[in-house]
């Protein structure tokens, strides 16, 4: 149940690329520079030397040492260049060692990985061109003692590694981010908190759910009553609420696995805090839910079947159909469990009449698959084939093909236990007649009673009456489900 990142950076710009191999800002010399006239004279024996040489210094620009380098230089090795020519050690350092982590990370990915497909950090000009701006600002501004744009520096160049494949790049960034921003107290703590959620993210990722609750609780305590918001206008604190609901529910399952269940139902009583804080009416409907299995592991069905129907409400002002489907899942197993199962049956036919009401599609085919497995477990095939039918009926008005195609699944196997039913009955008979049925099926594989070769097996043996159960004049499915020729 993991949720997108955002990115609290500040505006990246994108530096313009040149032409020349060179950084933008590297220092360009337009004075023109004479090529020596008289070796070049002497070599070529020209006879007209005067004029050769004014002509050379008139129309023929030389490039400097420094010019000539920038072109048969690669465009990393100009921007190493231009940072120590400039002062920039610790930013030269930084970026030589990104470029070696990068390598890293492709050797060990290996081939075929995605990152083994791209190119090297190296050979993109446009995102060396963001490391060297950012980098050398960051190390300008440490310089100068301005932690709060060394913090936005560092920031920008986690940025710079948003694909999955450099996460690792990213977070040795977000800690820089971490360290820098227990130095600032002129912001209110916005970038202490900030960097908090971002450790967070790292350790979550790394499955360190403790550690990472740790950090999204101090993220909490720093935005109570702020009114800080990221780019999307989300507010820091509901950003907050939304990562201790995640954590808090990957927390309950972990105590589950070993039996803790007290603590779990505790921990699941924060998460339902967290989403109300956040006034996530979503979250809070997941966590109720969450929240009433783990009292149903525990043996109290009754608060479970209370915390159900709370999650239910929720789900239903929600039009949310996937939660409702899992909620009276739920229900109908807890209900089953006690022995209650034509209570099941009527609470999953409410769910199907208030669907209806409200025009949810998606919930009337959830509530006739649900009734229809029911009876098919039970053996009625015909009330299974009903409700999967009306299943399949609402799924075609969803323009939704795999839902359309499981439903019809639904109805198939439904008919094939109906078919069976019949079989086996003539199978169970073991007499001549019966096995005629069969074989005359079995070439035809259409109505047993309007097959030609069987009404001419009536009219030679006058076979009585098919017993009640076995419908021998329902239409068989043509998909011929029994052929195991």
């Amino acid at each position: 149940m993991g949720a997108p990142r955002r990115c609290f950076s500040v505006e990246m710009k994108v530096l313009p690329q040149e032409i020349i191999q060179s950084p933008p800002w590297h220092p360009r010399f337009e004075e023109p520079t004479i090529c020596p006239p008289l070796g070049f004279a002497r070599i070529h024996l020209i006879k007209d030397k005067d004029g050769i040489d004014d002509y050379l210094a008139k129309n023929i620009k030389g490039l400097s040492k420094q010019e000539a380098a920038a072109n048969r230089n690669s465009y990393k090795e100009n921007i190493c260049i231009d940072m120590l020519r400039q002062g920039y050690h610790k930013s030269f350092s930084e970026l030589f060692t990104l470029i070696q982590k990068w390598n890293a990370l492709r050797e060990a990915a290996g081939p075929g990985s995605a990152i083994w497909q791209r190119q090297s950090l190296e050979e993109q000009p446009e995102k060396l061109d963001q490391l060297y701006h950012f980098l050398t600002r960051a190390e300008a501004a440490q310089r100068a003692g301005h932690s709060e744009e060394v913090y936005d520096n560092q920031l920008n160049v986690a940025c710079c590694f948003d694909d999955s494949e450099e996460k690792q790049l990213r977070n040795y960034f977000y800690e820089q981010c971490f360290n820098t921003a227990q130095l600032i107290k002129t912001d209110g703590g916005k970038r202490q908190a900030q960097a908090h959620a971002y450790m967070g993210l790292i350790n979550e990722e790394q499955g360190h759910i403790m550690k990472a609750a740790e950090h999204y609780e101090a993220f909490y305590q720093l935005t109570e009553g702020s009114t800080w918001k990221d780019e999307t206008g989300h507010t820091y604190n509901s950003l907050a609420c939304e990562h201790l609901w995640r954590i808090y529910i990957l927390q309950a399952d972990k105590m589950l696995e070993n039996k803790e269940r007290q603590q779990a139902i505790k921990t699941l009583i924060k998460a339902i805090r967290m989403a109300k804080n956040g006034g996530d009416k979503k979250m809070e409907g997941e966590a109720a839910y969450c929240l009433s299995l783990v009292y149903h592991f525990a043996g109290e069905e009754k608060t479970a079947l209370s915390i159900l129907n709370t999650s239910i409400k929720i789900f239903t002002a929600l039009c949310d159909s996937a939660g409702l489907r899992r909620a009276y899942e739920a229900i109908d197993k807890i209900l089953v469990s006690q022995g209650k199962a034509a209570e099941s049956l009527t609470r999953l036919e409410e769910f199907k009449k208030d669907a209806e009401n409200a025009h949810l599609s998606q919930s009337v085919v959830d509530a006739c698959v649900l009734i229809g497995n029911i009876y098919n477990e039970r053996g009625n095939y015909d009330k299974a084939l009903e409700y999967f039918t009306q299943a399949f009926e609402a799924a075609n008005t969803l323009n939704n093909l795999s839902l359309v195609n499981e439903t019809r699944t639904y109805c198939g196997i439904a008919k094939a236990h109906k078919l069976m039913v019949a079989f086996n009955s003539h199978i169970e008979a073991e007499d001549p007649i019966s096995l005629k049925y069969l074989l005359a099926w079995k070439e035809n594989r259409s109505d047993m009673c309007a097959d030609p070769l069987t009404v001419e097996l009536d009219r030679e043996t006058s076979p009585c009456e098919p017993p009640p159960e076995t419908s021998p004049c329902e239409s068989l499915p043509e998909t011929p489900i029994l052929d195991h020729s």
